[in-house]
């Protein structure tokens, strides 16, 4: 295990640095930059005007350079103008060159400035991320429960009327998007149109204060457009499990159907659903874009689409390298998991 554990992290690092780059690499290219440029300036700024620009603030390095920069493994960019002032990605305002640090970048805790809120990005980062996972968790203590319960009784009696009754429901939650629920929802309990108004609509008072009223409404809408797929997932896994020799042997051994299922059968049924499960975290991470949006929740969703919508390039990797980590280590925490979860799986 531990050496699994070893040569998991090593990958996880290197593939890590490839994605990274690749998004470096994409949020970087010239037209990003010069509209970058004209933003924080002028859009009627000349070519050589975007240039400069650009060349002080070390947009211009090549572009392995400005990655290394980025991260921090190498020296900050310094730019000295004809007029002998010095500055660089390292040197905040009023700080003297001399005592700015050499390096400052992704590794040394320094995400950079938003150029959309006047922030750093690391601190939005995560107080936006501390709000998704405020709502990724009651979101997943709602589905998980849930989804797992459906497809196990689905599983049991295959092709009985529970299981018809109860894979309709999975299908159908799954097939209707979250802008569609979420719109039915609010005119459903929140608005006066059927005299339901028990939620509120928006859930911006949720942020700090989360009650039954302003955060029941996006948790639902979210639950339910995972269950569906978790519950399918868990009723063919619990189906085929059903359908093995020593279930078999354990029902003419007289064993309870009762003990059958949750003694033998729930364990390793589990092991297919557990994976999608973990799936569930990056998806809540970047997918709940449409329900921030909707219910104005403004948490790591919301803030990667104004990131992107402005051209914010230091927001924007700051949040790749949250999403990049997030799904890195799901992965590992799943493939840990299946040891647990059937001892027969051997990390070779």
């Amino acid at each position: 295990m531990g050496m699994f554990l070893l040569r998991r992290v090593g990958v996880m690092l290197l593939t890590a640095l490839c994605l990274t780059f690749i998004v470096f690499f994409m949020t970087t290219l010239y037209p990003n930059l010069e509209k970058l440029a004209k933003t924080e300036g002028n859009f009627r700024m000349s070519d050589e005007a975007v240039a400069s620009w650009l060349d002080r603030n070390g947009y211009l390095e090549p572009i392995w350079k400005g990655y290394g920069q980025w991260l921090g493994v190498l020296p900050g960019h310094v730019h000295e103008a004809e007029d002998g002032t010095v500055t660089g990605s390292c040197i905040d305002g009023g700080m003297d060159p001399a005592d700015a640090p050499r390096f400052c970048g992704v590794l040394q805790g320094d995400w950079g400035k938003s150029v959309t809120f006047k922030d750093d990005a690391g601190s939005l980062i995560g107080t936006r991320l501390a709000l998704t996972g405020k709502l990724m968790l009651a979101v997943m203590l709602v589905m998980v429960p849930m989804a797992l319960i459906i497809g196990v009784l689905s599983g049991m009696r295959e092709g009985s009327r529970l299981d018809r009754t109860l894979s309709t429901f999975s299908i159908t939650t799954t097939a209707t998007p979250e802008y569609v629920s979420g719109v039915i929802f609010i005119a459903v309990f929140a608005s006066s149109a059927f005299g339901l108004k028990w939620f509120k609509a928006s859930a911006t008072s949720a942020m700090e204060d989360a009650t039954w009223a302003n955060f029941t409404l996006p948790v639902i809408t979210i639950a339910l457009y995972g269950v569906g797929y978790v519950a399918r997932m868990t009723r063919a896994s619990m189906t085929e499990v059903m359908t093995a020799q020593y279930i078999r042997t354990a029902r003419l051994k007289g064993v309870s159907f009762r003990n059958v299922v949750l003694k033998h059968a729930l364990r390793n049924a589990l092991i297919a659903p557990f994976t999608v499960i973990m799936l569930q975290f990056p998806w809540l991470l970047n997918g709940v874009v449409i329900v921030e949006t909707l219910f104005n929740y403004k948490g790591f969703g919301w803030l990667l689409v104004q990131a992107a919508s402005t051209n914010d390039i230091q927001l924007l990797l700051g949040c790749s390298v949250v999403a990049v980590f997030v799904v890195l280590v799901t992965q590992l925490i799943s493939d840990i998991g299946y040891v647990f979860l059937n001892p027969r799986i051997r990390m070779a």
